[in-house]
């Protein structure tokens, strides 16, 4: 338990240091703020690690090409992706996870499924709309995509799809 906390504990912090550095940028007077990089798919892989050394099992699986994302939806896919786990951690920990990344022709596809138990699939018959999945819906609807969020047998699924390039309107 204290390794799921310390794990949500993190990232908590990661997400409040990006946070006041997006505030840094905002209120800044035409000087330009000393700004961290923002995280993308590439970092993925040790926000993955840090989770599996807290006790989470979680799978990642990539499917199609990978290709080079837009900053915007490079750091939305890692913040979905980041929501969807943290949700996992303090919910469903221990739970099995599985991560899937699917590189399509016009789009990128994300889908976080844990497979915890019954009970908890029972418990979460319908998705809690807390800030947490507000924001994680938020992400792609910027960029004309979607966001979903389902009880499944044994556990719970988030997907989102986030298109290479916006709508025409």
């Amino acid at each position: 338990v204290t390794e799921g906390t310390d794990a949500i504990a993190d990232l908590g912090r990661q997400a409040m240091a990006e946070m006041h550095t997006t505030l840094r940028l905002l209120r800044a007077d035409g000087d330009a703020p000393e700004l961290s990089p923002q995280p993308g798919l590439a970092q993925l892989e040790r926000l993955l690690e840090q989770l599996r050394r807290a006790g989470l099992e979680v799978a990642l699986t990539v499917e199609g090409q990978p290709r080079r994302l837009a900053q915007g939806i490079d750091l939305s896919a890692f913040r979905i992706i980041q929501g969807a786990l943290t949700n996992v951690v303090k919910h469903a920990n221990g739970a099995s996870t599985n991560v899937t990344l699917a590189y399509r022709e016009q789009s990128i596809k994300l889908t976080v499924i844990d497979t915890e138990d019954e009970v908890r699939a029972m418990l979460v018959q319908e998705p809690s709309d807390g800030h947490g999945v507000i924001g994680m819906r938020e992400r792609p609807a910027l960029f004309g995509g979607t966001l979903s969020t389902e009880s499944v047998p044994g556990g719970f699924k988030v997907r989102a799809t986030l298109p290479y390039a916006p709508a025409a309107s």
